[in-house]
């Protein structure tokens, strides 16, 4: 364990409430903490995303997600955070966007991830979603937050340095880059 690490107790679903986002073009979101009942809004929201888009997101290609991989929204809120955005269409609760951590069992550090459906990028959502668990992680006691992607993905690139992650090309594999935030 690492002592300098606070040791917090385990963040609870209802500690963290449901808002409402504003993108930049005006349409407003819903974003909250995910649940098991949206497995299959999660499973739609892989299946929308572009090829490239789930190349970047699970650097490789994954067309139908698991249902182990749609177990993920069953959280463990002592390690783990996900954070979905919901807008409705044809009255239907859809899912746009993700982001997401799990930590180490110390939690003083993790990994998070992001992922944007296309048509909802360049719309602040991606960035609203990073600061809500930048912001969520540094509540938790959480020191250190990084990211693995492809080095092609200039969106993620620009997205970590304007919030403040560094990012290093991997020398064992030039395709990845790691993206670093202290806290």
């Amino acid at each position: 364990m690492n002592p300098s690490a606070p040791i917090r107790p385990p963040i609870k679903e209802r500690e963290i409430k449901p808002w409402t986002e504003v993108l930049s073009d005006g349409t407003p979101v819903e974003v909250r903490t995910t649940k098991p009942m949206d497995a299959g809004a999660e499973r739609a929201f892989i299946e929308s995303l572009s090829p490239e888009m789930r190349r970047f997101r699970f650097l490789g290609q994954l067309r139908h997600p698991s249902s182990t991989l749609s177990r993920q929204f069953d959280i463990d809120y002592s390690h783990e955070m996900t954070l979905g955005a919901f807008s409705p269409v044809d009255g239907k609760e859809v899912l746009l966007g993700i982001s997401s951590y799990s930590s180490t069992s110390d939690g003083s550090s993790c990994e998070c991830q992001l992922s944007v459906l296309g048509a909802w990028h360049h719309k602040g959502l991606g960035t609203a979603l990073m600061k809500h668990l930048i912001e969520v992680a540094r509540r938790r006691g959480i020191l250190y937050m990084f990211a693995i992607g492809s080095t092609e993905n200039t969106d993620m690139a620009e997205l970590a340095q304007r919030l403040g992650f560094t990012r290093k090309v991997d020398p064992q594999d030039p395709s990845q880059a790691m993206y670093s935030l202290w806290t």
